[in-house]
Order: structure tokens, then sequence, then C-alpha cells
């Protein structure tokens, strides 16, 4: 009963497995630690993690921090993504416990350093707005920018390239030619790791309209600026004569000046072998004038 008894005793307080296989799967700067579960019957584990960065090792006495977001959890995966927030080598460790019973430390093969992180192309969407070439790229978080390269098809010396820093909506490439076909590829850089990516798939899309149409166009403006040149003139002369007659009106001469035919002889002259006729003006009283009309 006492040999029972001590087995029972040292298998509650027994050490449990530590966790195997850990590994890190790392993505697009974002780095997630897997371990296998370690299985005891009828009981739940949980799991801490803790990381020991460069500083740790060399100037803190080799001490580990724990990750308080992977501490006794129960899933066996854990995002440290904020805390590599270095391009150092991390180490990293998990334990298992239940109860008060506890695992040893399981560490990760080799150190960790977030510059081998794998990077995929961004994805991405090429749009033909009218004449406009627009792309619509993937937000993969502020660490990312974007190197985005097209060209009018049959055109592929001429590469343009354009570096985009932020993603905040769609992005304007160039403005393109009617019934031309523009593609367009990208590859994202991450400048903390000094890292690229390879380039996305080609996408290519056609601007609307086509050629005949332009012609349409060119001609209409032709016809418009004929028509222009023609009736220009004509609207300036009709311009002029409507200011001139508005500000300068041909002058009325006043009744009081007019000679009229009259049985009075206003303009008296010499005798006909003068050379010079003197011309006076009589002014009659109208009461003579009305005796005079009345004879």
């Amino acid at each position: 009963f006492l040999c029972f008894l001590l087995l029972g005793i040292l298998g509650e307080d027994a050490l449990l497995p530590a966790p195997q296989n850990i590994s890190i799967l790392s993505t697009n700067m974002k780095h997630l630690l897997t371990w296998s579960p370690v299985i005891v019957q009828g009981e739940t584990l949980r799991y801490s993690v803790e990381f020991q960065g460069e500083y740790e090792r060399e100037y803190a006495n080799e001490s580990w921090i724990a990750i308080n977001e992977c501490s006794l959890i129960t899933a066996t995966v854990c995002n440290i993504t904020e805390d590599i927030s270095a391009t150092v080598a991390y180490n990293l460790r998990v334990r298992a416990e239940v109860g008060a019973r506890r695992s040893e430390w399981g560490t990760l093969k080799g150190f960790f350093n977030r510059v081998t992180t794998s990077l995929t192309p961004p994805l991405l969407k090429v749009i033909a707005d009218g004449y406009h070439l627009l792309v619509e790229l993937e937000d993969m978080g502020p660490a990312f920018q974007f190197r985005v390269l097209y060209w009018k098809k049959g055109e592929e010396s001429r590469v343009q390239e354009k570096v985009v820093k932020e993603v905040s909506s769609v992005v304007h490439l160039d403005t393109m030619e009617a019934g031309g076909d523009y593609c367009v590829k990208a590859q994202t850089y991450v400048e903390a790791i000094n890292r690229s990516s390879s380039f996305s798939q080609t996408q290519c899309v056609r601007a609307q309209g086509d050629t005949s149409m332009w012609l349409v166009t060119a001609l209409a403006s032709c016809a418009g600026f004929a028509v222009a040149a023609l009736t220009l003139p004509f609207l300036t002369w009709k311009t002029s004569k409507m200011f001139q007659y508005s500000c300068c009106p041909p002058a009325v001469l006043p009744d009081t000046l007019k000679v009229l035919e009259s049985p009075t002889q206003l303009i008296l002259c010499g005798s006909e072998e003068a050379e010079q006729c003197d011309l006076m003006v009589v002014v009659i009283p109208s009461e003579e004038i009305l005796h005079l009309w009345i004879q």
C-alpha cells in the first residue's frame, strides 16, 4: 500500500514532457511560434512562451522575457511578431504545465532572425478608368513599400517605375493612349531588413476607345477651329460697330440751326464782280416776319 501511495505522489510531482517540434513560421514580417501538444490523458495543458534577444544574452545575464499574450494558453501557437522588434538573433522556448506540474523548457533549435522572413508578391488589381491607368495594392502593413513597374504593351524597353510608400487608396500610374494595352507588375520591399519579394504576375488592361475615335475627335476639333477662324473677324467687326453706335452716336443738327426756305432773304451778297461774298446773318423780329408773310 505504501509503495502504491509513494508511486502516486511521485506521479503527481513528476515533470511533464517538454514540448517538441518547436518551429517558427514567418511570412511577410509576421512571426508565429508553433509546437506539438503535450499529451496527458484527461488533462488540459497550458503553455507559456519566453524569448531572449541579443541584449538579454550579452548585457542582462542571459535572462529571458515572458510573452504576456502567450502565458498559460491552451493553443499550440504564439504570435511573437510584436516581440521580435529588431533585426537580431532571437532564441525562444516553451513550457507546458497543468496544476502544479510543469515540464522542462523546450527550446527552439538555433536562433531566429526576422531577416529570414518569407516575402510574397503583393496582391494587386489593375484598373482602366477611361484613359487613366490605376492600380489597387494590398495593404500589408506599415513596414511595406511597393515597387510598381508599368509599360505599354509592345514597348517593354520603356518600362516606368513608381515607388508607393503608403497604401491609402487606388494609385494613379499614367494616362493611356486610346486603344492601347498597358501592363503592370509589382514587388514588396521592407526597409527594416533591406529585402524585396519577387514580382507579382503581370496584369494588363486596355484603354477605352480606339484610333477611329481619336480621328473623329481630331476632325471635329479642326472643323471647330475653321468655323471659329471664319466667324471671329465678322463678330469682331460687328462688335466694334455696336460699340461705335453706342458710345459715339451720329450728331443730329438742332432745328434752330437748320436753314429753311423763307421769303425773307437771310444772306445778302455783294455785287457779282466781288471775289468774295460777305455772309451776314440778319435776325428779324417775329412781328416783321409775320407782316411780310401776310403780304
